[in-house]
């Protein structure tokens, strides 16, 4: 008996193989290119900063990729440990002082501060849920991200209905970049196990990686049977 794969033509055989090929390094190709390409942008825009004396390029014959970003790490950090403390505090709020004396600037300023303090607080909850609501019409589900309780006025005006508001964020395929923020009440959402980063990946993909769930199975509860004591004769 004749091996099956002896039947399937080479043309087919070589088409696959490269196919196969092409699934391990197309990834592995980009994320390289991603992350090269990170570092040399976060390098072009710190090191012209750097002083020369304390550069390292001008004692060597070569290039140090990922200089610029290293040296933007450690003086983040520094900043914000100086920020902690008392003249660090001060410093810092003189600085917001004069932010604020600006028209356009403080609301520029005041906005991304907001969003930065909700995003990256160590008890925030934003955007760490994914749920599952009606949209754009009964019967048809849609994938949003939980931004969190429904605060402000809009809190006000909508939980007085009776009913606890949720905002959403409802991001389109395959750029889950924009979208629509929406209010929906917590009984209309569906909460998911899944994590934003698995949410964003069914997005992107168009549906095609689902995210592996495994549900949780109920044991039955097994009632082991009375033995009634032996008489005896």
């Amino acid at each position: 008996m004749t091996d099956k794969s002896d039947r399937i033509p080479v043309a087919t055989r070589l088409r696959n193989n490269f196919l196969t090929g092409l699934i391990i390094c197309a990834p592995l190709a980009i994320t390289i290119w991603l992350t090269f390409s990170f570092v040399r942008w976060a390098d072009s825009w710190v090191k012209p900063y750097i002083p020369a004396y304390y550069n390292p390029e001008n004692y060597l014959n070569f290039a140090v990729p990922g200089l610029g970003m290293l040296t933007a790490i450690v003086m983040i950090t520094a900043i914000g440990f100086l920020g902690k403390n008392l003249i660090g505090r001060s410093i810092v709020n003189f600085g917001e002082s004069v932010l604020h004396r600006m028209p356009l600037v403080r609301t520029i300023y005041k906005s991304l501060k907001q969003i930065f303090e909700t995003v990256l607080k160590e008890q925030s909850t934003s955007f760490k849920k994914c749920g599952l609501i009606e949209f754009p019409s009964p019967g048809t589900w849609a994938l949003v991200f939980i931004s969190g309780d429904a605060q402000g006025e809009i809190a006000a005006r909508l939980n007085s209905e009776g009913e606890e508001m949720v905002s959403v964020f409802l991001a389109p395929t395959p750029i889950p970049t924009a979208g629509f923020l929406m209010f929906v009440p917590r009984s209309k959402i569906i909460m998911l196990e899944m994590t934003p980063e698995e949410g964003a990946k069914l997005l992107i993909s168009g549906g095609l990686l689902a995210p592996d769930y495994k549900p949780k199975s109920v044991l039955p509860l097994i009632i082991a049977p009375s033995v009634s004591p032996r008489q005896g004769t």
